[in-house]
């Protein structure tokens, strides 16, 4: 069962700070919960899961270390099978409840997992201020493009044309893509993954780890109740390496069945995909996640959808800023250091006051 998230802090005070705590790694078993897990057979949600369990452990810190924050949806169980601290909160709230605990205990390794229609729909303006303010949680966002805990209806990431139970003549929203919102957000950390392709999955979650600040990861994850092959083209052995592009920090965009493809600017400073063969590699872009600017990631976020073209996946953007906590727990020690401790009684009682009867 989740650990709750009242408990006490562990961790050594350094200034205002809590520090965490280290720990030997442990292993999966101590991170998985007793809680029976309760999703539809198949579901994707089950390989992120077990992802996650395998995963935590490698952090080297102590379970009570790390929460999982989730607002509500089918991924929002997620706190119920991890054997950490968490919290199953609000719809669409969760950054928000996060940034206040990322905020109040620097101890923490604070996680936040939610859907489509959470992160997306009602949580959409939590997610963008959590992002454009660098609170140093981790976000990660499970992608299936429909609303699975409320039996099948169209989502913010559905297609032009998804014929639902909300949309019977198909939908005809044009549907947000994750990864550019993010970016458009000033995301320092955006990266794109698929819930099957477990070794890429950890390593993007590797590479959120180690980065201070907001990492938003959307994970790619089939629904097979209510939306079932929504990402076959990007899973099947016979077109995934023609339909994914990898991206690696440094090296040139290639892609397919044996790198033929590629991605070059163009001179109007648009993005094509080419045949390797006939621009040469010298031609292509080089993928670069350190850019201070996000318009090349921005350009390639665009550069396809998982419908139609080819899809980017790995990391988009990974760029140092100053994170938002800890620019706040800055302003307390200076307020600490210039006007001492404060007295909350004599704040409550300054000012205009007044008696009632």
């Amino acid at each position: 069962m989740s650990i709750p998230v009242q408990g006490p802090p562990s961790g050594r005070r350094q200034g205002l700070d809590l520090v965490p705590v280290t720990a030997e790694k442990g292993t999966k078993k101590e991170y998985t919960s007793d809680q029976e897990v309760r999703w539809c057979p198949g579901c994707g949600d089950y390989a992120i899961l077990a992802a996650v369990q395998s995963f935590l452990p490698e952090l080297g810190l102590k379970r009570e270390n790390i929460v999982c924050i989730s607002g509500i949806g089918c991924a929002a169980r997620f706190p119920y099978y991890l054997n950490t601290y968490g919290m199953h909160s609000i719809h669409g709230r969760a950054p928000a409840i996060a940034t206040g605990l990322a905020t109040s205990r620097p101890d923490l390794s604070v996680w936040v997992m939610g859907g489509d229609g959470d992160f997306m729909s009602i949580g959409g303006n939590h997610l963008i201020h959590a992002l454009r303010r660098n609170v140093n949680l981790k976000l990660l966002m499970f992608n299936n493009r429909i609303y699975g805990l409320t039996k099948g209806q169209y989502s913010p990431t559905s297609e032009v044309g998804k014929v639902t139970k909300s949309t019977p003549a198909g939908s005809v929203d044009t549907p947000f893509n994750p990864v550019s919102l993010a970016l458009g957000a000033e995301a320092t950390f955006v990266a794109r993954t698929i819930d099957s392709d477990r070794k890429h999955l950890t390593s993007v979650l590797r590479a959120a780890t180690e980065h201070r600040g907001a990492a938003f990861v959307e994970i790619l994850q089939n629904c097979n109740i209510f939306n079932d092959g929504a990402f076959d083209l990007l899973k099947n052995p016979e077109t995934r390496d023609t339909a994914v592009v990898r991206l690696e920090h440094g090296a040139p965009v290639r892609f397919g069945n044996d790198g033929e493809k590629g991605v070059r600017m163009t001179e109007r400073g648009a993005l094509e995909v080419v045949d390797v063969a006939e621009v040469g590699e010298d031609a292509l872009l080089v993928h670069d996640v350190k850019h201070e600017e996000p318009a090349l990631a921005f350009m390639l976020s665009r550069l396809g959808n998982v419908d139609d073209g080819v899809t980017p996946i790995g990391v988009f953007r990974a760029v140092d800023r100053p994170a938002y906590d800890d620019q706040v727990r800055e302003q307390l020690e200076d307020a600490v250091r210039t006007a001492g401790p404060g007295d909350l009684a004599a704040l409550l009682a300054s000012g205009d006051t007044w008696t009632t009867n």
